[in-house]
C-alpha cells in the first residue's frame, strides 16, 4: 500500500510552480509582498457537509538568488516543497537576512505538522495575554496560539517579540521544544559545554544547547565557538528546521523512502522498499537533487536511494540519500536495428568503433520517457547502457531525428581500408570540395559496389560523423 505522503494538506486541488522566478510565500507582510495575508491563495470551506474545498497554492523551489548559500538548498527546497518555509514573490528566499521571531515560530509550528490547526479560524480568533499581543500580525495569531498549547514558550514569558530577530540561542531551545524534548533538555542543564564562549549561555540554557548538539540540530563555529546571541539567518533556520523535521515523531508519515528501481518514464518514479514496488507521480517541475546537486528525473540512476515529498500524492522534491554504485555505462550511437530473430543492438561509440550486444531478456529500455521493446528502437539513436547490480538499463538520451545527421552527395574519389580489409574512410567531392569521412565497419552498402571508383556518384549517410551508409548511384 502507497504511504501517505507528506503531512496533511488542506488543499485538494493544488497548483505548483517551480519555474526560475516564480511565486512564493514568505512569513511575515511587507514590501516584499509576500502570502501569509492570504490574498495569492484561496480558501473555501462552505459547510461540513459538502466539504468543498477550492484552493491555488504556489509553491517555488527555485529561488534566483541561492548563489551564495548553495550549502543550504537542500533544505531549503524540502522546507519548501512542504510549505514550512517559504520564499518571496519576486522568487527570491532572502537567505543572508534575519528571521524575525515571529517568522521562526510560525515555521516551527508548521514544522510540527500543525499548520491547519493554526490557520483555523477557532485559533485565529484567540485573546492572546502576551503584553505586545497588539504587535503580532493578525494572520499569526493562531501560530502563537498553538505554539502556546504546545509550550514552545516558558512559563515566565510575558511578550512575543515578533518583529526581533531570532538568535541562535532562542531558535535552539524553540526547536528542541518543538521536538518535545524539554524533560531531556532539563536533565542535562548541568552538562560541562565545551565551547570557549559557553559563559554566555545562561545556565538555564545549557541542558537545551546540549541537547540540539546530541541530535545534531546545530553546531559551533570553526573557532569552537557557540555565539548563542548571533542572529539566525534565514538559510540556518532552514537548516535547524529541516534536521528537527527529520526527528518529529510523525516523520514518517510525511516522507516516503525506497530504493529506485527502474529509470522515471512517463512522469512516473518508481521506488522499492522491503520488497514492495510503489509507483510515484511527478510533478512536470519536480526539485531533484543528486550529489548536492539539482538535475531532471532522467538523472535519477537505478539503485538510488531516495526521500521523496509532496502534496496530494504529487511528489515535488525529491532528495538522493544514497548515489548507485554504478558498474558500467557503455554510450553510442545505434548502427544497425534490432530484429526479433537475433535480439542484437549494433552501436557504434565516437572513436567509430562498433560493437554488437546481444540483449537479455530482462533489459529495460526508454525511448522518449517510455519503456519500449528493442524492435522500436532507431538507427540512429544515442543511447546509454547501464548496468547497475543485475539491471541492464539501456535509455536512449538523443532520437535518432535529433541526433546529428550526415546525408551528401557528391562524387566518390577514393577509399582506405582498416587491419581487416573493410572501408575506414571514403574520400568524397561535393561543390569542388573534397572531404574524409570515417565509415564504419559495419557499414551498408547499396547499388553495384563496382562502380564505387573515382568520380561516380555516390551518397553517404550517418550519424556523428559516422558513415553507416554508401549507396552507389
Amino acid at each position: 500500500m502507497k504511504k501517505n505522503l507528506m503531512k496533511k494538506a488542506v488543499a485538494t486541488g493544488l497548483v505548483l510552480t517551480m519555474v526560475m522566478g516564480g511565486g512564493a510565500a514568505a512569513f511575515a507582510k511587507g514590501n516584499d509582498h509576500d502570502r501569509d495575508d492570504k490574498k495569492d491563495f484561496k480558501y473555501e470551506n462552505k459547510s461540513n457537509n459538502n466539504n468543498k474545498v477550492n484552493t491555488n497554492i504556489n509553491i517555488n523551489l527555485n529561488f534566483n538568488d541561492m548563489e551564495g548559500a548553495k550549502w543550504a538548498l537542500r533544505y531549503i527546497a524540502s522546507l519548501s516543497s512542504k510549505r514550512v518555509f517559504e520564499g518571496f514573490e519576486d522568487g527570491s528566499f532572502k537567505p543572508d537576512i534575519a528571521v524575525p521571531r515571529i517568522q521562526a515560530i510560525v515555521a516551527a509550528v508548521r514544522n510540527m505538522g500543525l499548520r491547519e490547526q493554526a490557520e483555523s479560524a477557532a485559533e485565529m480568533q484567540t485573546k492572546l495575554n502576551f503584553k505586545d499581543a497588539n504587535q503580532i500580525p493578525a494572520w499569526a495569531v493562531g501560530y502563537v496560539a498553538v505554539a502556546l498549547e504546545n509550550d514552545l514558550f516558558s512559563e515566565s514569558e510575558d511578550s512575543v517579540k515578533p518583529n526581533q530577530p531570532a538568535d541562535r540561542l532562542w531558535a535552539t531551545t524553540l526547536l528542541v521544544k518543538s521536538l518535545k524534548l524539554e524533560a531531556e533538555a532539563k536533565a542535562k542543564m548541568n552538562t560541562n559545554l565545551q565551547f570557549k564562549d559557553a559563559n554566555k549561555i545562561p545556565a538555564g540554557s545549557v541542558g537545551y544547547v546540549a541537547v540540539a548538539i546530541e541530535k545534531g540540530l546545530i553546531d559551533g563555529f570553526e573557532d569552537n565557538t557557540f555565539k548563542p546571541n548571533q542572529n539566525v539567518t534565514r538559510a540556518q533556520l532552514a537548516a535547524l528546521l529541516d534536521r528537527a523535521g527529520n526527528q518529529l515523531p510523525d516523520e514518517d508519515q510525511s516522507v516516503s523512502t525506497g530504493t529506485v528501481n527502474a529509470v522515471v518514464a512517463n512522469n512516473v518514479l518508481t521506488l522499492t522498499k522491503n520488497g514492495v514496488s510503489t509507483p510515484y507521480t511527478l510533478h512536470p517541475n519536480v526539485f531533484i537533487l543528486r550529489n548536492g546537486v539539482q538535475v531532471s528525473p532522467a538523472q535519477l540512476q537505478v539503485g538510488d536511494e531516495v526521500k521523496v515529498d509532496g502534496f496530494n500524492n504529487i511528489v515535488n522534491y525529491i532528495e538522493v540519500t544514497k548515489m548507485a554504485q554504478q558498474n558500467n555505462v557503455t554510450s553510442g550511437t545505434i548502427s544497425a536495428a534490432v530484429y526479433n530473430n537475433n535480439n542484437v543492438l549494433t552501436l557504434t561509440n565516437s572513436a567509430g568503433t562498433t560493437t554488437p550486444y546481444t540483449l537479455s531478456s530482462n533489459v529495460v529500455i526508454y525511448r522518449g520517457g517510455v519503456q519500449v521493446p528493442a524492435a522500436l528502437l532507431q538507427v540512429g539513436d544515442v543511447v546509454n547502457i547501464t548496468t547497475s547490480g543485475n539491471q541492464v538499463t539501456i535509455q536512449v538520451t538523443k532520437l535518432a531525428q535529433d541526433n546529428q545527421a550526415i546525408d551528401v552527395i557528391g562524387t566518390f574519389n577514393y577509399s582506405t581500408p582498416d587491419a581487416q580489409g573493410k572501408i575506414a574512410t571514403v574520400s568524397l567531392t561535393q561543390n569542388n570540395t573534397a572531404t574524409i569521412y570515417n565509415v564504419s565497419p559495419n557499414v551498408v552498402i547499396t547499388g553495384d559496389r563496382t562502380q564505387l571508383v573515382q568520380n561516380h556518384p555516390v551518397q553517404l549517410k550517418g550519424y556523428n560523423q559516422v558513415i553507416t551508409s554508401i549507396e552507389v548511384k
